[in-house]
């Protein structure tokens, strides 16, 4: 099964958002965890993809506007909590999906101190459900 596994971050000042304010050895620290978890993944056949992404200042909301014409609306600085990056994992159980995400939650931050960060998981779908068919 596979299952998406999205780190979300804090904004005004925490977790990801306030890691300009992180001491360059904190900021490499966590760098390389993130590292050896991916190349742990890779290595027990688990990965299927991963990303980080970019903060919400560079974010943008779209829509279809008339004709199908894109219309853009952001930045969104404000907001309180952001996707930060993700993990697809194909697994055999939802309890291994969750062990790997309590895994990445641990991610240390300023210290060391693991940041104990929400990570959401969730199944990915290879359809809809049988019942819409």
């Amino acid at each position: 099964m596979k299952y998406i596994l999205m780190m979300n971050a804090m904004t005004a000042g925490e977790l990801y958002a306030g890691v300009a304010g992180w001491q360059t050895s904190d900021i490499q620290q966590h760098i390389v965890f993130m590292k050896n978890l991916t190349k742990s993944l890779v290595e027990s056949g688990e990965l299927v993809s991963t990303e980080g992404l970019a903060l919400p200042d560079q974010a943008r909301i779209v829509r279809a506007g008339k004709n199908g014409a894109p219309i853009t609306d952001g930045v969104f600085p404000e907001s309180k909590e952001f996707l930060a990056g993700y993990w697809i994992v194909d697994v055999d159980t939802p309890e291994r999906a969750y062990q790997i995400a309590a895994r990445a939650s641990a991610a240390p931050g300023p210290g060391g101190t693991p940041l104990n960060m929400p990570i959401e998981v969730r199944q990915v779908m290879s359809g809809p459900p049988e019942e819409f068919l």
